[in-house]
């Protein structure tokens, strides 16, 4: 299936952040980022489908006119679908897009969806219902300003990085315009306690964005923000739900994900495992030193934090 990051829109979005893009005819949109200070650049390929050995030899070519040292693919199949992408000549990368999400069938009747969660996720749910939080679609520009406001409010509580105003609005705009995106709030008593962006395409609802308040998080606004997204997915014939990354089994309760993933599991979702990172190699002395070096830097990283 099309992923969001592989769809015309994002290309669009990546295009206006004066990111180089590359559409193939075989169905693959791949990124080329200048490494700074230096003359060559790195491709990236996230989401994408499986690639063949035919259509890796045409990357390649292009990577060589791009002078790129490599191109990193993190393909949208699952690691039990049985390919194997070091037969293709790939190589074991550092990762860019989580390597996990859960899968949500949507196909099951709201019966069977509330049925599936945990309890403590079904108890919120009815818990924020019952306190008269409502859940409301807003897709204007005015939406858009109350999705920001509690962004920068969340990134700052949390302390974790995103990209500025000015691509979040290029983001929603564009993905808005292709007819994906949407928008939707969690009020209570006309103060508005979370906001999320979800896109839908082919089939599948994803949870790319989201933002909440410090604001009476007894009520638990998100939790009921899901599930109206849940059944607004059905009504838009979805299958499938997305929701878009997690950790992996046996989480750490130290991890910053953690949180995260605890609200994602609630809802009963199939824990999938995708293929992971793999880099093609273009230059392979210049891609073995860049490895080098990216280890180097993660062991500083860590040893500051």
């Amino acid at each position: 299936m099309n992923h969001p990051l592989q769809s015309w829109a994002w290309g669009e979005l990546r295009a206006s952040s004066r990111v180089n893009v590359v559409r193939f005819d075989e169905g693959f949109q791949v990124t080329f980022h200048k490494i700074p200070k230096l003359p060559w650049t790195i491709g990236y390929c996230p989401k994408s489908k499986m690639p063949s050995k035919k259509d890796l030899e045409i990357i390649k070519n292009e990577a060589v006119r791009q002078k790129a040292i490599m191109v990193k693919f993190e393909p949208n199949v699952r690691a039990d679908s049985g390919v194997s992408m070091k037969s293709l000549g790939l190589v074991k990368g550092r990762a860019l897009f989580t390597k996990f999400s859960f899968w949500l069938d949507l196909t099951k009747s709201e019966e069977e969806l509330l049925a599936g969660m945990k309890s403590k996720t079904r108890y919120n749910v009815r818990l924020a219902e019952k306190k008269g939080v409502r859940v409301v679609e807003d897709s204007s520009d005015k939406g858009f300003e109350d999705y920001w406001k509690l962004m920068e409010e969340t990134t700052n509580r949390q302390a974790f990085y995103a990209h500025n105003k000015a691509y979040h609005l290029k983001m929603w705009q564009e993905m808005k315009k292709a007819g994906q995106a949407h928008l939707f709030k969690a009020v209570y008593k006309e103060e508005i306690l979370a906001t999320w962006i979800v896109f839908i395409l082919n089939g599948v609802l994803y949870y790319p964005y989201g933002a909440s308040s410090r604001e009476h998080r007894e009520l638990m606004a998100s939790n009921l923000l899901a599930w109206e997204v849940i059944k607004f997915g059905k009504k838009k014939g979805c299958k499938l739900f997305d929701m878009w990354g997690s950790l992996g089994e046996n989480p750490k309760k130290n991890d910053p994900w953690y949180g995260f993933h605890k609200f994602k599991e609630g809802y009963g979702g199939e824990l999938v495992e995708f293929v992971g990172s793999w880099d093609l190699i273009v230059n392979p002395i210049l891609y073995w030193i860049y490895r080098l070096g990216e280890s180097i830097r993660w062991m500083i990283l860590k040893w500051k934090t």
